[in-house]
């Protein structure tokens, strides 16, 4: 199954993946074997009935966020964003995928009808990725019930909702997510077919719980060695012990990972370096795009996912990391002093 292929079974499914159509095709063919094709390439139920729900039935906003002047996220994420809320309690809680709000200057939520609701940020965490805002005025949406990620099975029939529509899908695999960015999910949860306008899109199981938060399209749903494009969601089990933390202070309590400003991509298991963050901690230390990270404190690299093991493991954020790097046929000694992310990013303007 080709991307082309995969959006337009989303264009297709779209208007008619309500959940009528999805409780109603919970009932077809999952109970019969799965042929070798169909594991390779799994489809959407056919759901054939239209529904009267719209997506604020379903717990769903829009997110619209306008970041700060000076963002230090603007020339990767955009100075304007626009995604998926999911409200999740009846106080105006709602939740998103962190880096739609990350430095955000002003916060707007809409319903299905268009009427618009300010909010504020009241929380984001880097280690999952999740972000917590705020409706300034109550919200006519009913919130979601949280369900269970971890018990969610491959081949599951789920709900994709985000803000312009639903669509059904498989979960078809649930393995780790190595990030570019210094970001790392022990387990992930994939779906198949992609569907658009994934960011903040709530999972939803067939009780309509909340099993998940979307974050990226990805061309390998099914594994590395199977090129099905789906979706990567962060499950909310992660959410659930850190909730009343980023509630009550903003953040989670758990200590600051060392971070230093990098994007990698891994080659034959080499890690090498793609973009350093403008006056970030790798900038200070004067590494450069291109150089290949072989060792941390002589401890040799096999991959981004050993590199930010043996990088997080060398203790919190603040302290020097001593990197082994390959440069120019020769392997150089960096020092680089690590930080707190979240102190990279712009403050919001306060007057």
């Amino acid at each position: 199954m080709t991307g082309d292929s995969g959006l337009r079974r989303h264009r297709q499914f779209r208007a008619l993946g309500t959940m009528a159509g999805f409780v109603a095709a919970l009932s077809v063919g999952l109970c019969m074997p799965v042929s070798a094709q169909d594991q390779a390439q799994p489809a959407p139920p056919a759901a054939r009935t239209r529904s009267e729900l719209t997506v604020d039935a379903l717990s769903v906003v829009k997110v619209r966020s306008k970041a700060v002047a000076n963002a230090r996220t603007a020339g990767s994420l955009g100075a304007q964003r626009e995604g998926t809320g999911v409200v999740i309690d009846s106080e105006g809680l709602v939740l998103t995928i962190g880096y739609l709000i990350l430095e955000a200057e002003t916060v707007e939520l809409s319903t299905a009808d268009g009427r618009a609701f300010p909010a504020t940020v009241i929380g984001y965490d880097n280690t999952a990725g999740f972000g917590l805002l705020k409706a300034l005025r109550p919200l006519p949406v009913k919130p979601v019930q949280f369900g269970q990620s971890a018990k969610v099975a491959e081949r599951e029939l789920v709900l994709i909702v985000g803000f312009d529509g639903v669509a059904p899908a498989y979960v078809v695999s649930r393995r780790p997510f190595v990030g570019y960015w210094e970001y790392l999910l022990d387990e992930a949860i994939y779906t198949a077919p992609a569907t658009v306008n994934w960011s903040g899109a709530a999972l939803l199981n067939r009780e309509g719980k909340l099993l998940g938060i979307g974050s990226l399209v990805v061309g390998d749903a099914m594994g590395s060695r199977s090129q099905v494009p789906g979706n990567m969601f962060v499950p909310i089990d992660l959410l659930k012990p850190m909730l009343g933390d980023l509630i009550a202070t903003g953040r989670s309590s758990s200590r600051p990972r060392p971070w230093i400003g990098i994007n990698t991509q891994e080659v034959q298991g080499n890690v090498i370096v793609t973009r350093v963050s403008p006056e970030g901690p790798a900038e200070d230390a004067n590494l450069k795009t291109g150089d290949v990270i072989v060792g941390i404190g002589g401890q040799a690299i096999k991959g981004q996912a050993d590199f930010y093991h043996k990088l997080w493991g060398h203790g919190e954020a603040g302290i020097e990391v001593p990197l082994e790097v390959l440069r120019s046929g020769r392997v150089e000694n960096v020092k680089v002093r690590s930080i707190d992310r979240e102190k990279y990013f712009r403050p919001k303007t306060t007057y």
